[in-house]
């Protein structure tokens, strides 16, 4: 049986149907060791159904951990796999589930990885849950982050924390101007030399906690700015909430912010590099990526989700699907579009 994308725009193609059969279908067609990222949120490990579709209880962990070898045989030898996953409670009580962290944990040893780093995304608008124990029991307060995952087949998958500097503090860049501190020793031990601080780096190190815009407001609590990325998810007015309302289809429930995925993209990727999302949602990854200039396969096994996506692509390009193409050809096609693409590299993520 012939596999064709539901749609395809210059840089990418997303596929309707079931994530494990069309990524070993990617792998026979040449995607096999050609993914830099695979960056995605699989549904969240709950103790109780969603409409989008999610497993329950340990049936999560083994379906999960069933993905970890053909991610593996997708990435190239120094990709990364990005996954987003949200916290768990027990049914019944106001207790937290360890299903996540035990369903990353077999995952990462089936799939032989390493574990690069922790994030947690932080969401101050999100709605008071669970329910029960926070809004009627009043004995919890609201869950308000997820952890993002990266892990990689090695110790040093490529990455580059230059593309994802953030403005400096006010007091850095007063220090700057200033050309002095105070060096020497620090209660931590930690020995602060003469010019340490002194040299403009065009902007700090992200730190690994990505909050939204009430970064600003808990700022003033402090006489040090919080450091920290700023991504909004409370849009209800984009181009792909307008189309939904339009043609009367429901919005996928737990859309990815685009922020989130710009940050993994410009922090892991290079231009013209190999995304693949496989529960790919609205496809906010397949929409970042196209905007980034990278190539990117998005796998949904919803249609009504995958139809309402294109939204996210209107007034782009589009051309007929193309298979993946083999290292050779793509550092050949990289060339081409590099100079453009590397300019794009050089912005700082929005903030």
């Amino acid at each position: 049986m012939k596999i064709e994308p539901v749609y395809s725009t210059k840089h990418g193609e997303a596929y309707l149907g079931d994530a494990e059969r069309l990524l070993r279908w990617l792998c026979r067609k040449g995607c096999r060791h050609e993914a830099q990222m695979i960056f995605t949120s699989p549904p969240f490990p709950l103790n109780r159904k969603k409409k989008y579709g999610n497993l329950t209880g340990r049936r999560y962990v083994r379906w999960l951990t069933g993905f970890a070898r053909l991610f593996a045989d997708l990435l190239k030898p120094d990709g990364s796999v990005v996954l987003e996953m949200g916290n768990g409670w027990e049914e019944g009580q106001p207790t937290m589930s360890t299903l996540p962290l035990e369903a990353l944990l077999a995952f990462k040893k089936a799939g032989r990885f390493h574990l690069c780093q922790e994030f947690i995304c932080f969401n101050p608008a999100r709605l008071p849950s669970p329910a029960q124990w926070v809004n009627v029991e009043r004995c919890r307060v609201k869950d308000a982050f997820t952890r993002v995952w990266w892990l990689s087949r090695t110790p040093r998958p490529k990455a580059d924390n230059r593309n994802v500097l953030t403005s400096y503090s006010e007091s850095m860049r007063r220090l700057l101007e200033k050309g002095t501190y105070n060096p020497g020793l620090r209660p931590s031990e930690f020995v602060i030399g003469e010019t340490s601080f002194l040299k403009n780096n065009s902007g700090a190190i992200s730190p690994n906690v990505l909050a939204l815009p009430i970064a600003d407001a808990l700022a003033e609590l402090s006489a040090e700015p919080f450091n920290v990325l700023s991504i909004a998810n409370t849009s209800s007015s984009d181009s792909y909430q307008n189309h939904c309302r339009e043609v009367g289809v429901t919005p996928h429930p737990a859309r990815m912010p685009a922020k989130l995925v710009e940050f993994f993209m410009r922090f892991l990727t290079g231009p013209n590099d190999l995304v693949i999302d496989p529960f790919a949602g609205s496809n906010t990854t397949g929409a970042v990526a196209e905007r980034l200039g990278l190539r990117w396969k998005s796998i949904e096994i919803e249609r009504a989700y995958l139809e309402a996506s294109r939204a996210r692509f209107e007034g782009l390009p589009s051309q007929s699907p193309v298979s993946c193409t083999s290292s050779a050809e793509t550092a050949s096609r990289s060339n081409r579009v590099r100079g453009k693409a590397v300019a794009m590299w050089a912005g700082k993520v929005a903030v």
